[in-house]
């Protein structure tokens, strides 16, 4: 099963998203309710594996802390891949990231990448063409001022990702409150 674990967002923050994502002038918009904070990537885990991971991620004990959403821009260089929503890299966000790495260890593999906290928007499935480069430009001047107000991060999730035709579908396996 392919799975990560994330923060997932509130309501009104996805709804304030799906606004933004209106404007999108090409690419491959998240879905509403599949838009999330990634604290890790997984990939394809045996069951085995998973009940592993839930056993680790059930014993993590962290506080609740604030997020906030801010900013637009695109991963990938000069062929973007994907739109994000930017997050602000607070100590207690970084802490949480860390921690959820440490606890997976012991089951998983999981590569050495810098944690750049994100929501991903939307996707590229070829790179942008010059008239789509000039008018994610623009897209992204529009919304150069986005920000969310603050949310209390009150847990994070263990979902599962299923891929086929259309958007991938997310599914929560377990939700881990912070204290």
């Amino acid at each position: 099963m392919r799975c990560f674990i994330a923060i997932p967002l509130p309501e009104p923050l996805r709804d304030r998203l799906a606004d933004i994502q209106d404007g999108l002038p090409c690419g491959r918009a998240t879905p509403p309710e599949n838009l999330h904070l990634t604290l890790a990537f997984l990939g394809e885990i045996e069951t085995d594996q998973a009940v592993a991971v839930h056993e680790a991620l059930a014993s993590l004990h962290a506080a609740q802390f604030e997020v906030q959403v801010a900013g637009l821009d695109l991963f990938g260089g000069k062929a973007p891949k994907i739109l994000v929503a930017g997050v602000h890299r607070s100590e207690p966000l970084l802490a949480l990231h860390a921690s959820v790495r440490r606890k997976l260890t012991p089951a998983l593999t999981l590569p050495r990448e810098r944690y750049r906290p994100h929501v991903t928007l939307a996707r590229f499935n070829r790179p942008p063409g010059r008239d789509e480069i000039a008018r994610l430009g623009m897209f992204l001047q529009a919304n150069a001022l986005f920000e969310a107000p603050p949310f209390d991060v009150e847990g994070f999730s263990l979902y599962q990702s299923e891929l086929g035709h259309g958007p991938a579908r997310h599914t929560e396996l377990a939700f881990y409150p912070l204290a």
